[in-house]
């Protein structure tokens, strides 16, 4: 018998969530196949089979929380291999007592969703996860004529919430109001908590789940704002001068280097020079010392489908531009497909967030905790620009934005930063000497 144990994921991971069971009790796996998929509040990992064997229990189901080094399930490597036709004589549970509670039946939604013990109106569909098939349960709804959103037909809980709509949900046994609001316990929304109060009754909602990333992101940017003294400043930049080298290199710089010449490499480089002028911006709290670093890994904010997340450019300081711009290529790439490693996300000493893709023309970025300072870009916009007192010019106009934390970095010295940022930007040979 060998035990399915969740893994180490690097010292600041100590939970997560088990996202998708891609196998089922009694198939058999051989060493390398995938098992199952794990979200945790920063990214999200497969699971692989140790040895070759069958699967003999799932001891957490789909959407519960685990710990590392905890045991979700076991792999049976003794006597025959059994076929995944054979799970459901293998695995089935005795027949479902009709009127149970889910509660009472913590073994069914552990076992594989096409077992013939499972609810009879499910043969319609390849699997239903298990809180899609609690709730159906509780809203007395024959889960097998739930249409089913997923392209390989299984089931999930939105899908049995729709189904559902315009019908009143079967009232709780017990008042769950309170705990269904609290964020921290996702669970309560689960098991036929009431709507919040702001859902009217007869009116479509819908209540979702939020992920872990979601949750974590939530947590961390309340956490900032509550124990940093932020302000934020404000300047703008004509980039006239960066468009018309774009303009004129853009070709050339892809030809030689296989990735195109963008705005982040540019940013970046006038950042580190700024930060080598004003290092406190540069630095952390640690109690009651400051901890100025002499090295500048520079966080670059990436919006993926889970959530931001913000990767590092490692030794920028160090890096040319297009090793700049392949570097943030590659980890924006990993982002939206979820395969960064937590190596890549820690230990950033500055944050760069590019709201402008967007459309954003300002805004106050929220800083990255422990992290004291986060450069918001935005939107290049053409604005009529007062060149002397009788010539005025539209040119390519972008609002930058500085928050920062008050407690170690002085108002001076932000804006100043500031500054020597937009300085810097607005004569772009200049990177090469103090980027």
């Amino acid at each position: 018998m060998s035990e399915i144990k969740v893994p180490e994921m690097g010292e600041s991971i100590t939970e997560g969530t088990i996202s998708r069971w891609i196998v089922k009790e009694g198939q058999a796996v051989r060493q390398g196949d995938l098992l199952l998929e794990l979200e945790t509040d920063k990214v999200n990992m497969e699971i692989s089979a140790e040895q070759d064997g069958v699967i003999d229990k799932i001891l957490k189901p789909e959407g519960e929380t685990v710990q590392i080094g905890e045991v979700v399930g076991t792999i049976s490597t003794g006597g025959g291999v059994v076929s995944a036709d054979a799970a459901p004589s293998a695995a089935a549970p005795a027949p479902a007592q009709p009127a149970a509670p889910a509660a009472a039946q913590p073994s069914t939604a552990a076992v594989a969703p096409s077992a013939p013990a499972e609810d009879s109106g499910e043969a319609g569909h390849l699997s239903v996860s298990p809180a899609a098939r609690r709730l159906a349960r509780e809203k007395g709804l024959d889960v097998g004529r739930v249409a089913a959103s997923d392209p390989i037909g299984r089931v999930y809980e939105p899908d049995v919430r729709s189904a559902s709509t315009g019908s009143p949900a079967p009232a709780p046994a017990a008042p769950a109001a309170p705990a269904a609001a609290s964020a921290g316990q996702p669970v309560a929304a689960r098991q036929g908590a009431p709507a919040a109060p702001a859902a009217q009754p007869g009116k479509p909602a819908e209540r979702k789940r939020m992920s872990r990333r979601r949750l974590t992101i939530a947590k961390r940017l309340v956490e900032a704002q509550r124990t940093a003294a932020m302000l934020t400043t404000f300047n703008e930049v004509d980039m006239t001068a960066i468009l018309d080298i774009r303009k004129r290199r853009k070709q050339s710089f892809q030809e030689k280097n296989d990735v195109g010449l963008g705005f982040m490499s540019f940013f970046t480089k006038a950042v580190v020079g700024a930060l080598k002028k004003f290092p406190l911006l540069n630095a952390e709290i640690d109690g009651d010392d400051i901890i100025v670093k002499q090295y500048y890994d520079i966080g670059i904010a990436v919006s993926a489908k889970e959530g931001l997340v913000v990767p590092v450019v490692r030794n920028a300081n160090h890096l040319g531009f297009a090793e700049i711009e392949k570097t943030i290529v590659e980890l924006a790439g990993k982002a939206r497909t979820n395969t960064l490693d937590i190596s890549e996300l820690q230990g950033g000493t500055f944050t760069i967030t590019n709201g402008g893709v967007f459309g954003s023309l300002l805004s106050t970025p929220i800083l990255n905790a422990p992290q004291v300072g986060i450069l918001g870009m935005h939107k290049i916009q053409l604005r009529p620009v007062a060149i002397d007192a009788e010539r005025m010019e539209n040119r390519p106009m972008m609002y930058i934005a500085l928050s920062y934390d008050h407690r170690i970095v002085d108002g001076s010295e932000a804006v100043s930063f500031l500054v020597k940022v937009k300085e810097l930007l607005e004569d772009p040979e200049t990177l090469l000497l103090e980027g």
